[in-house]
Parts: C-alpha cells; structure tokens; sequence
C-alpha cells in the first residue's frame, strides 16, 4: 500500500469520526485536535478505527507522536510495509 492510499484510508475514517471536517482542504500538517477542533475522544476513535481497518496496532504511549496526519502516517507507512 502506498503512501496515497493509506492516506486515503486515514481520511475516509477521520471523515467518519469528524464529518465537519473538509477534507479536500486538510493540511496534513496541521495539529488535528487545535486546528480542526479533534476532541481526545474523536482522536482516540480515529486511532481506534485505524487500528481495525488497517491491523496495525498503536500502543497508547505512541498517541502524542501522531498530532497531525502527516505524524500519523509516517508513523503507519513502515508497518504497513513488514
């Protein structure tokens, strides 16, 4: 899975979580929860949801190192690939 498509995945669910979001306009560096209004419940459901459509496990002591959703798939792009 490239880059494109897991980022794909990863919108598709934050869309499902946060529906307010425009995701046509979404910076992917910007911090989700200051600059579009993600609560800790809707991060943690958005981590949740990865988790299940995609099987990679993300311990909670990694959560503060995924702010945004470049943070977040950098951190998923290498286990998706082993």
């Amino acid at each position: 899975m490239n880059r494109d498509q897991l980022r794909a995945i990863v919108l598709e669910e934050l869309s499902a979580i946060a529906p307010d979001i425009d995701i046509a306009h979404l910076d992917d560096r910007a911090r989700l929860r200051d600059e579009y209004d993600l609560d800790s419940m809707d991060a943690l459901n958005l981590l949740a949801a990865v988790h299940q459509r995609l099987g990679v496990n993300i311990p909670e002591s990694e959560y503060a190192r995924m702010p945004s959703l470049q943070a977040l798939l950098d951190y998923l792009e290498p286990r998706m690939e082993s």
